[in-house]
């Protein structure tokens, strides 16, 4: 409904609990963009819009008259603006729209430079939550992808996070170190959320959308894909290794073969034995089809 009163730049990309959020585009594509496994961005150039045009959307908004209960800043790494450029974004949202909750997407070289302070001060302004990929706390596997992001610097930028009182929803990407490094790709994905504790998990796989070698000729490492039962067995030890105290945990995106809700630790049980059962189900009947994923 607010599509009349948005200049986008397509693609556009949200995860998928901000289904129901108005998306205000702040940045075009990502600054990063060279992640092997990700193609979202890689047709678009980076760019900030204009403040002025940005603004005048949001005017629209307000003229309207529509309700605003969720602002969700696109696109894939909206806080790669200065503390000072964000800020005002957020003042402009809070004044006209008045909405109850802003998210983001965030990378962790977005946060390397804001301090504690300025984090706490987005918050107060509005900025309640941040989607990262983290895609993996093996640094080895980040190297690989050409993430550009380690262990280290990403459990640095999880802690500020959680210290300026900002909630984050952490994305680890299932298959990511293929058959030569699928076991500590889990184990030290495990690590880094046992050590920053984030308020939302979720886990995605890994897929190819432009085929198996597009993807593999731009890695830094050999590659084999892993097939589904490879993929529900690093997730079993991923899972295993885990130990959260009160993390909302998602399994549930459409690239995933089968669907794990519910919270780590409390149910940490539960899902290794439903992954277990879709191990051992010689048919396979309970997990997605292939042709359902990606849908």
């Amino acid at each position: 409904m607010f599509f009349n009163y948005l200049n986008y730049s397509e693609p556009l990309f949200r995860p998928p609990s901000e289904a129901n959020s108005l998306i205000l585009q702040i940045t075009h594509g990502c600054s990063w963009n060279k992640c092997i496994f990700c193609e979202m961005y890689k047709s678009k150039k980076f760019s900030v819009k204009p403040e002025e045009e940005l603004f005048a959307e949001i005017d629209a908004i307000f003229n309207s008259q529509y309700k605003v209960k969720k602002v969700f800043l696109a696109d894939g790494d909206a806080m790669v603006l200065s503390y000072g450029r964000f800020i005002n974004i957020l003042k402009k949202i809070n004044t006209n729209l008045k909405p109850v909750r802003i998210t983001a997407y965030a990378s962790a070289g977005n946060l390397r430079d804001k301090t504690i302070e300025e984090l706490i001060d987005l918050r107060e302004n509005g900025l309640q939550m941040v989607y990262m990929g983290i895609e993996s706390g093996d640094n080895e596997v980040l190297n690989n992808v050409n993430k550009g992001e380690t262990y280290e610097s990403t459990a640095d930028a999880l802690h500020k996070l959680k210290k300026a009182g900002i909630k984050v929803s952490v994305m680890i990407l299932t298959g990511l170190g293929g058959k030569e490094f699928w076991e500590q790709h889990a184990i030290n994905s495990a690590k880094i959320v046992n050590e920053t504790q984030p308020e939302f998990l979720s886990t995605l796989v890994l897929s190819y959308p432009f085929g198996e070698k597009h993807f593999i000729k731009g890695l830094n490492s050999k590659f084999t894909p892993l097939n589904v039962v490879e993929l529900l067995l690093e997730l079993k030890l991923f899972i295993q290794n885990t130990n959260l105290e009160q993390t909302v945990f998602r399994s549930d995106h459409a690239s995933n073969y089968m669907v794990l809700k519910g919270f780590l630790g409390r149910d940490k049980e539960i899902f290794l034995k439903q992954i277990e059962n879709a191990i051992s189900d010689e048919t396979k009947s309970g997990l997605r089809p292939e042709w359902l994923r990606g849908l």
